[in-house]
């Protein structure tokens, strides 16, 4: 177990190192180009397919041909908003100082290209088999843009790492997560959460994509905006420190030592690695995780699907982990020496004001953000568990990810964590190889909606 693990480390900083951040960023820099500003020219777009008809009396249904635009996006946004907004934002500030929030600002947006890019291929190579089921995802783009064994090859590799990743350690993770919030705030023994979890994901899980999609668009919303207001209250409360944090964060990232009772050790590069890994991490721009949902949604255009899927970026690090940043830094609870680190730091904050609530808030906050996630991944793990054995295997599927939610709840294993990351890195290098490939089709479905669908619509 000790090799096991110390093999699983060393991965891990291979694979989390700078060549993967600058495989990342530089795919969401080279989209950006190519697309000429997609995520600037697209936002309008984006935001009025979500939010236009967000409150229209006239809502679509999920069915096996698919799903709304807005549930699909709400389905990302479940997966995509998860432990991380709560954590990976205070782990990226106490190691690398406020400046890492810039760097994670720089990152979201050119990671809105390549999720544009990811959605937008995920639209064009989904399928639709005889009994008019939808489905899709990276497995079909990367067997698009690699013809023959080389597209099986690395389309197989995708599946095998995402269901490892997301679908069964992925998800111990995030119940791990829950039930260290529970007991620390009511005092509930894990394995009571655990059992608790599974049989409510086990119940959405066999109603198929009707029921996650109809659970997902309902979470979602209640959830952010739960989050939203708690955190805004406790910033309204420091509003005299705001001119100060965005001081902090600019300048930090610039220049951490300049800023005063700042991280200690904190250099620019510390601050620039943890905020891109920890913001990608956390929005999965490029990970080939959100494609899943963005696949089947019924819209008119491929481009349409790519706005839309941008604004989950959008939501994921220019609201809600923006908010959890700036909770940290107008709280002043970050500690020079690091001691105070990960959801640590960030109950540290809201309890600073909330007092014995904030435990319990954060608790809430965790239960919301985690257990979506645990729907969201499942369905993605879902998709790539009928790409190789077929629907019939989807049932002892769901019932493995259960046990493992049950297991996650425990005790928190580090070698469970850092598999998840490792296999999240693995994932990452065949879904860009094949959307880097992909890039001139890309490139023509955006031009094709600007000169020919918009003309006729």
């Amino acid at each position: 177990m000790e090799i096991l693990t110390t093999i699983v480390g060393k991965l891990n900083e291979l694979l989390w190192g700078a060549p993967m951040l600058i495989l990342l960023c530089g795919t969401g820099v080279w989209y950006t180009f190519k697309t000429g500003f997609i995520q600037v020219r697209g936002f309008k777009t984006g935001w009025n397919m979500v939010f236009g008809g967000l409150f229209s009396k006239k809502k679509e249904a999920a069915s096996e041909s698919g799903i709304s635009s807005f549930q699909a996006l709400a389905t990302a946004v479940a997966a995509q908003v998860g432990t991380g907004n709560l954590a990976g934002a205070a782990t990226a500030i106490a190691v690398g100082g406020p400046g890492a929030i810039f760097w994670m600002w720089i990152s979201a947006f050119f990671g809105m290209a390549t999720i544009y890019a990811e959605a937008t291929m995920a639209q064009k190579y989904k399928q639709v088999d005889d009994k008019g089921v939808v489905t899709g995802g990276p497995v079909y783009y990367i067997n698009g843009a690699y013809k023959g064994t080389l597209g099986k090859v690395l389309a197989g590799a995708f599946a095998v790492f995402i269901i490892l990743a997301l679908g069964f350690m992925g998800n111990a993770v995030q119940s791990n997560s829950i039930a260290d919030a529970f007991q620390t705030a009511f005092h509930i023994p894990g394995y009571i959460t655990g059992i608790i979890l599974a049989f409510l994901a086990f119940f959405i899980f066999v109603g198929g994509i009707k029921r996650i999609a109809s659970f997902t668009e309902k979470i979602v919303p209640i959830m952010a905006v739960f989050y939203i207001i708690g955190s805004l209250i406790v910033i309204g409360v420091n509003f005299r420190n705001i001119p100060l944090a965005f001081y902090e964060i600019i300048v930090g990232a610039f220049k951490p030592e300049a800023i005063a009772g700042g991280v200690i050790g904190a250099t620019m590069k510390v601050a620039m690695s943890k905020g891109v890994a920890r913001g990608l991490f956390s929005n999965e721009a490029g990970m080939g995780s959100t494609p899943h949902a963005h696949a089947i949604a019924k819209v008119s255009h491929p481009s349409q699907q790519g706005f839309v899927a941008m604004m989950g970026v959008f939501l994921d690090t220019f609201v809600i982990l923006n908010l959890t940043a700036l909770v940290i830094i107008t709280t002043r609870t970050l500690t020079p020496d690091g001691s105070l680190t990960g959801t640590a730091l960030t109950q540290a904050a809201f309890t600073s004001v909330f007092g014995g609530f904030g435990n319990i808030f954060i608790a809430v906050c965790m239960l919301f953000f985690a257990f979506s996630t645990i729907i969201g991944w499942y369905f993605f793990g879902e998709a790539n568990i009928k790409y190789l054995f077929g629907t019939k295997a989807v049932k002892i599927y769901s019932l493995v990810v259960c046990v493992c939610i049950v297991l996650g709840s425990l005790a928190k294993v580090s070698l469970v964590w850092d598999m998840s990351d490792c296999f999240n890195g693995l994932m990452v290098i065949p879904n860009l190889i094949a959307l880097l490939a992909l890039t001139n089709q890309v490139v023509d479905i955006k031009k094709d909606y600007y000169q020919n669908f918009l003309e006729k619509n």
